[in-house]
C-alpha cells in the first residue's frame, strides 16, 4: 500500500553527484593516460552533450553520449558511472550493474557508484548483494544523505523494518529540511504499524512543502484506513492534481466508493488504469464497482486486464465468472470458475459459483454434482444447501429439496429467501400449513417482502383462510400496487365474502395494470 522503495530518477540529488565528479575530473586533465589535449576537449564535449540531454529527459541521446563518452575515455569510473544510471533509469538494471562494476574496478572508493550498483541490484532483486553495497557507499560516504537512504531501502525490502527506519533517520539528521526523507520515514513507520509517527512525518513533510504530492497520497491512504473519508479525500483530491501517477485516482476511488459516490469513484478508478493499464488492483477494484453498477460488458473487460496481467489470480477468474454469468452468459462463465478452481481446488465459493452457472445453463445434474461437491468441503454452507435446494426443486426431486432448504433454514434462520422459497415447494406438495409457516418467516425476516406475502395469501386462500389471505394480499398490494394477482386474488376473496363493490373495484384495477404491462412489453 505504502510506496516499493526502489530506484527514482532524481538527476538534482543523485546523478548531479556523478556529473560533478566527472566535470571536475576532464576539467583537471584526470583522463587516463594523460590524454592529448584533443581527446580531453571531445571528452568534455560529449560529456556536455550528455548532460543537456538529461536536462530535457531525453535518456536514449544521453546513453549514446555517454557510450561515446566511454569510448573516448574508457578508463574513467565516472563515465561507466554515467552511463550506468541512465541504462538503470531507462529500465536496463542489468547493463546497468555492469557500468558500475566497471566503474567500482576503477575506483573501488567510489561512493556513488557503489550507492547506484546497490539500487540496480535492489531493482534487480538482488538483496543481499545490493545491502552490501549500500553497506559500502554508507562506509565511503558517512555523511551523505542518499546513502543512508538507499540501504533503508534495501533494508526494508529485506524485511528489516527497525534497521531500515534507523537508516532512514540517520539519513534525515544529514538533511532535516528535505520533505522527501520525512515522507521516506513515514512509510517505513507506517509499515512497522507505528501509525502515530508515520503520521507525524507525512505532518511534517507537507509543513516543509505543503503541495508534496508522496506526503498528500501516504497521508490520504492513512486517513482511509482510519475511516476519516472527507480528510483523506482532500488529500488524495491534491495528491492527484500531480501529473502521470495512477495511485492518488486509485485510493480516492476507494474513498469516493466508502462515500457511496459510485459514478465518480468508477470515473477516479479509470483514470488510474488510463494512467497505468497494468494496474491490476485499480483495474480489479474497477470490474466490481462497474458491475455492482451493472455495466456488466465494462466489469469484464476489467477482469480480463487483470487476468492478463495476473493469469494466476484465482478471484480475478471467480470475479470475471460471476461477471458473464450476470450478462447472461453461463458458457463462458464455466471455464473462468473452472480456472478458479484449479489454482484453489478447495475453495467451496468458486465451487458454488461453477454450480450456479450449469443450473443457469438448465444443467440440472452438474449443477447438483458441484453443489454437493462444495458440501463436502463446507458442510455448514448455508448458501450450498439452499443451491442444491434449487437445482433439486427444477429436477422435480421436491421432498429431497426440502430437506436441503431446511438445512439451509437452520444454519441461516435470517435468511428470508430461504423461508420463502421452502414455503413455495411445500405449496407445491400440497402442505398448505407448513408453507404458510415458512412464508410467514419470509415476512418476518424481511418486512417489506411483497412476494412473500402475495404468495402467502395465495396459500391461504386455498387453505379456506379467506380474512388472513385478504390481509396478506393487502399487505402485498400496499408494498407493491403493481403486483396483478394480488388484486386478481383478493376479487376472488371479496367476491366470495359478499363484497362485490370490492371485488369490483380489485378486478378493474387488475385490467388496468395488465393493459400497462402489454403496453410497455
Amino acid at each position: 500500500m505504502f510506496r516499493n522503495f526502489g530506484v527514482e530518477t532524481r538527476v538534482s540529488l543523485i546523478a548531479a553527484i556523478c556529473f560533478a565528479m566527472l566535470l571536475a575530473a576532464f576539467a583537471s586533465g584526470q583522463t587516463p593516460g594523460n590524454q592529448s589535449q584533443q581527446t580531453q576537449a571531445r571528452a568534455k564535449a560529449l560529456y556536455a552533450q550528455g548532460m543537456s540531454a538529461l536536462r530535457n529527459q531525453d535518456l536514449a541521446s544521453a546513453q549514446s553520449a555517454f557510450e561515446k563518452l566511454i569510448r573516448v575515455a574508457p578508463r574513467s569510473p565516472e563515465a561507466h558511472n554515467s552511463l550506468g544510471w541512465v541504462l538503470l533509469n531507462q529500465g536496463q538494471p542489468d547493463l546497468a550493474v555492469a557500468q558500475f562494476h566497471a566503474a567500482i574496478r576503477l575506483k573501488p572508493d567510489f561512493p556513488q557508484a557503489h550507492l547506484n550498483l546497490a539500487n540496480a541490484l535492489a531493482q534487480r532483486r538482488d538483496f543481499a548483494e545490493a545491502e552490501s553495497e549500500a553497506h559500502e557507499a554508507v562506509r565511503l560516504a558517512l555523511k551523505d544523505s542518499e546513502a543512508h537512504r538507499t540501504l533503508a531501502r534495501v533494508l526494508s525490502f529485506r524485511g528489516e523494518l527497525n534497521n531500515a527506519i534507523s537508516e532512514m533517520q540517520a539519513a534525515l539528521a544529514l538533511e532535516p529540511q528535505r520533505p522527501d526523507l520525512h515522507d521516506d520515514l513515514g512509510s517505513l513507520l507506517q509499515q512497522a504499524a507505528r501509525t502515530d509517527e508515520a503520521v507525524g512525518q507525512f505532518t511534517e513533510a507537507l509543513r516543509l512543502q505543503p503541495e508534496f504530492p508522496p506526503a498528500l497520497l501516504h497521508l490520504g491512504i492513512v486517513r482511509w484506513q482510519q475511516k476519516s473519508l472527507a480528510e483523506a479525500h482532500d488529500l488524495l483530491a491534491k495528491a492527484s492534481q500531480a501529473p502521470g501517477n495512477a495511485q492518488p485516482h486509485y485510493y480516492l476511488g476507494l474513498v469516493m466508493e466508502a462515500e457511496k459516490q459510485s459514478d465518480a469513484a468508477i470515473a477516479e478508478l479509470q483514470r488510474a488504469v488510463s494512467l497505468q493499464p497494468d494496474f491490476t488492483d485499480a483495474q480489479q477494484s474497477l470490474g466490481l464497482l462497474l458491475q455492482r453498477s451493472g455495466d456488466t460488458q465494462g466489469a469484464i473487460a476489467a477482469f480480463r486486464n487483470v487476468i492478463q496481467q495476473r493469469p494466476r489470480d484465482a478471484d480475478a477468474h471467480n470475479n470475471l465468472g460471476l461477471a458473464m454469468l450476470q450478462s447472461g452468459d453461463a458458457a463462458g462463465a464455466i471455464p473462468e470458475f473452472e480456472a478458479a478452481i484449479r489454482l484453489h481446488p478447495d475453495d467451496a465459493g468458486y465451487i458454488e459459483n461453477l454450480g450456479t452457472a450449469h443450473l443457469q445453463k438448465a444443467d440440472f445434474d452438474s449443477a447438483i454434482t458441484q453443489f454437493q461437491t462444495a458440501m463436502r468441503i463446507a458442510p455448514q454452507d448455508a448458501t450450498a444447501h439452499y443451491d442444491l435446494g434449487l437445482a433439486m426443486k427444477l429436477k422435480d426431486r421436491l421432498p429431497d429439496a426440502v430437506a436441503e432448504f431446511r438445512k439451509a433454514a437452520e444454519l441461516s434462520p435470517d435468511q428470508p429467501d430461504v423461508h420463502y422459497t421452502l414455503g413455495v415447494t411445500l405449496w407445491q406438495m400440497g402442505q398448505f400449513a407448513d408453507a404458510e409457516t415458512e412464508l410467514r418467516a419470509a415476512t418476518q425476516a424481511k418486512p417489506d417482502y411483497s412476494e412473500a406475502y402475495y404468495t402467502l395469501g395465495t396459500v391461504l386462500k386455498q387453505d379456506g383462510k379467506l380474512d388472513e389471505a385478504a390481509s396478506a394480499l393487502r399487505q402485498a398490494i400496499s408494498l407493491d400496487p403493481g403486483l396483478v394477482g394480488a388484486h386478481t386474488n383478493l376479487a376472488a376473496i371479496l367476491r366470495q365474502q359478499g363484497d362485490t363493490a370490492a371485488a369490483d373495484a380489485e378486478s378493474q384495477r387488475a385490467r388496468e395494470l395488465f393493459k400497462q404491462s402489454n403496453r410497455f412489453s
